[in-house]
């Protein structure tokens, strides 16, 4: 059993998030006897994601920044670099989703950081989850929202604490081995 977290981030706040998903759920898998056979949390940047999703991956978490209400674009990774972003500008989440060969019964969950803006709509998970759907993933489903202080961050207080947790909750409802009949 794995589970895949890709994530775009320009930086770094996106990865921090993924990295504590991954924690949390590690935390809530059982390994077993063997360790060799326990489950693995994988977490990618999106530069280095398959577009063939393995087999054994049984949970496909995509995580995104918000760029201008939506996944980020081209231009908007470029306007990120310009403000001092270490991440690249090629490719991001919309153009992997365009290229990744769907699978239709993996569950995926999506999650996303954005400013923390009182009733600033837009959300990177939302239409990411969207996309993914209409790219063939039809178990795709928008999950949490993570908060930054600004464009460049650092993560609001206890975002990665809330990340942990979301990622133990995941563990529980997603990779829960089947109770005995």
């Amino acid at each position: 059993m794995t589970v895949l977290i890709v994530h775009e981030s320009m930086f770094g706040n996106t990865q921090a998030i993924a990295e504590a998903i991954a924690e949390g759920m590690t935390k809530e898998l059982p390994c077993g006897d063997d360790p060799a056979g326990g489950p693995v949390v994988r977490v990618v940047p999106v530069t280095a994601a398959p577009t063939e999703i393995p087999d054994d991956v049984s949970l496909l978490l995509v995580g995104a920044p918000t760029h201008a209400f939506s996944m980020s674009r081209e231009r908007t990774r470029q306007d990120a670099v310009r403000q001092g972003a270490a991440g690249e500008a090629a490719i991001g989440v919309r153009e992997w989703i365009d290229r990744v060969v769907p699978r239709s019964e993996l569950p995926v969950v999506t999650f996303d950081t954005r400013v923390h803006v009182r009733l600033l709509p837009g959300s990177a998970a939302k239409t990411s989850a969207n996309a993914l759907r209409h790219r063939g993933f039809h178990r795709a489903e928008r999950g949490e929202s993570f908060w930054v202080g600004g464009v460049a961050g650092p993560l609001s207080h206890d975002e990665v604490v809330r990340a942990r947790a979301w990622g133990v909750a995941l563990a529980g409802q997603h990779l829960s081995p089947a109770p005995a009949s």
